[in-house]
């Protein structure tokens, strides 16, 4: 088990930074689909508003209930997240899963920066809460895209 210092460690200035700096805070008016995700093991939550226009989020917005490394994670995602297709989040999400649980590649452009929750990989427990803001508007970019389709 880590000690202490590299707890310490792991909430680094860069990470309190990001957490302290999450964009598209509103909640949208008028979403093209919702989604709601939650962390059963330590309680955070992350709840997602997209619109999609012509295949890409055209607006987001996020409700944010986490830890800094949860908050460090969403606003990565909302930094970044206006202009991607639903195929480009999923990637996104599906690389942070592999570097987090396997020691793999950051994941793409212009998702890279998640690359400072590396040192997170340690500490399972943390693994969902920083999924969740990615989780979410995989799920919500997947579900107005299909809408869209109908």
């Amino acid at each position: 088990m880590a000690g202490d210092s590299e707890l310490i460690k792991l909430y680094s200035q860069r990470i309190l930074a990001l957490a302290a700096d999450i964009p598209h805070t509103a909640r949208l008016d008028a979403p093209d689909a919702t989604v709601k995700k939650r962390s059963p093991l330590c309680g955070s939550t992350v709840t997602v508003d997209l619109r999609l226009a012509d295949g890409r989020v055209s607006a987001y917005g996020q409700d944010v209930k986490a830890c800094a490394l949860g908050q460090a994670a969403a606003a990565v995602v909302g930094h970044n997240i206006v202009g991607r297709t639903p195929d480009e989040i999923a990637a996104a999400r599906d690389a942070l899963r592999g570097m987090l649980k396997s020691d793999g590649p950051t994941p793409p452009a212009p998702f890279d920066d998640l690359e400072v929750l590396r040192p997170a990989q340690e500490y399972k427990n943390r693994h969902a809460s920083i999924l969740l803001a990615l989780d979410a508007a995989t799920e919500a970019a997947s579900e107005a895209e299909a809408r869209q389709s109908a």
